[in-house]
């Protein structure tokens, strides 16, 4: 017997409260029930998957996200869902594919760049002048900035490399491309161009071809690094440098972030802790929790080359999903990964590395919100790297 119509206008934000608290599944017995029948509205379907998901259950969104993207291809967001579903697991064919409609949502269509040349297919096209242009945040960039190489070898074209202003000088350092312009200013004249998150579905990329050569792909500037290396000389042991909080705005925030308190278990004989928070959380390195000595290098910081120069310093970074991580992994230097129950796309599902860094090891939370257990385990683990140095 099916379940009594509902409106779902009025119950939606409730449901979505529970989803964003990690209650799936209270929210997908409530659901099923109205679709017993194997019909019913699209969002509530929709909700069914996030559901799922929500429950570490993502292979069995995807078939339900897929029905809804059929029945309903217009609908980009839709669309863009599923290709962090099937990315998620892995399904790099079809996942960049609909990763192509990303710029269907309303906080990602405001960059999207109208670029009056043709897209690059990935041809080659010697003798022309290829624009790849980075779009997203800084971690997006520092991820997907070593198939700059690889597209400038497979399209053996003049290759400008448009970046923000924030790791240009990184970027400048880095191999595969002719020429730097940064974000915003006019760039030389181009033939073709392409997005810098495009350049996987045009190249094909599979889990088999990561982490790609070279690694490292980038460098730190070795001034910046004799600085941080004197002002770090006088502490002793371990040197570990850590962050706790993303960007406030971000839309997973509320999962991935933490407080500095939740990471005290990391206060430890023989380990030094540095802050390299930016941003609100920082000023609670301040005033550490006692018991936790911790040496705040944040106002320091002045930009992406301090921090490359900080993390070739240091012999670890310790922290949530955050740009510094995928600028470590650029480096090739050590970073410890803690991540939400339900991470990121990038980070893949059951496993503890990641194809895109090989200096890189993750920690999942094994229950949603379960930051405690997880930490534990980041302190056993750093206790034990300790005793080997």
């Amino acid at each position: 017997m099916n379940a009594a119509p509902i409106n779902l206008a009025a119950v939606e934000p409730q449901l979505r409260a529970l989803l964003a608290a990690g209650r799936g599944a209270e929210v997908e017995a409530w659901i099923k029930p109205h679709l017993a029948g194997g019909s019913g509205p699209a969002p509530l379907w929709l909700l069914l998957a996030h559901a799922l998901r929500v429950q570490g259950r993502a292979a069995e969104s995807l078939p339900i996200q897929q029905m809804v993207a059929d029945q309903m291809p217009g609908d980009l967001a839709v669309r863009f869902d599923l290709a962090e579903t099937r990315l998620l697991l892995g399904d790099f064919e079809r996942g960049w594919r609909e990763y192509a409609f990303r710029y269907s949502l309303p906080h990602t269509s405001r960059i999207e760049r109208k670029v009056q040349k043709p897209r690059w297919d990935g041809r080659p096209i010697p003798g022309k002048t290829l624009l790849i242009h980075d779009e997203q945040g800084y971690g997006d960039t520092f991820q997907f900035m070593r198939m700059v190489a690889w597209a400038k070898a497979r399209s053996q074209a003049r290759v400008v490399f448009d970046v923000n202003r924030e790791t240009a000088g990184l970027a400048s350092r880095m191999q595969g491309h002719d020429a730097i312009t940064l974000r915003g200013d006019l760039p030389p004249a181009f033939d073709f161009h392409c997005e810098l998150m495009s350049l996987p579905m045009i190249m094909g990329l599979k889990l088999a071809d990561l982490p790609g050569e070279p690694v490292p792909y980038l460098q730190a500037l070795p001034e910046r690094r004799a600085l941080w290396r004197e002002r770090l000389a006088p502490y002793p042991g371990m040197k570990v440098a850590f962050l706790w909080a993303g960007r406030p705005s971000h839309p997973n925030d509320g999962n991935r972030s933490m407080t500095l308190e939740m990471l005290k278990p990391l206060a430890q004989a023989g380990v030094s802790l540095f802050s390299i928070q930016k941003g609100p959380a920082e000023a609670q390195a301040l005033t550490p929790p006692p018991g936790m000595p911790v040496v705040s290098l944040s106002a320091d910081i002045r930009d992406f080359e301090d921090t490359a120069a900080i993390l070739c310093e240091v012999d670890l970074l310790i922290s949530i999903d955050s740009s510094p991580v995928h600028l470590a992994g650029a480096l090739g230097r050590p970073a410890w990964v803690l991540l939400p129950f339900l991470p990121d796309w990038r980070w893949l599902l059951n496993r503890d590395d990641t194809p895109w860094y090989p200096s890189t090891r993750l920690f999942r939370q094994r229950e949603w919100g379960g930051w405690g257990e997880t930490v534990e385990r980041v302190a056993a683990a750093l206790a034990e790297a300790g005793q080997r140095l």
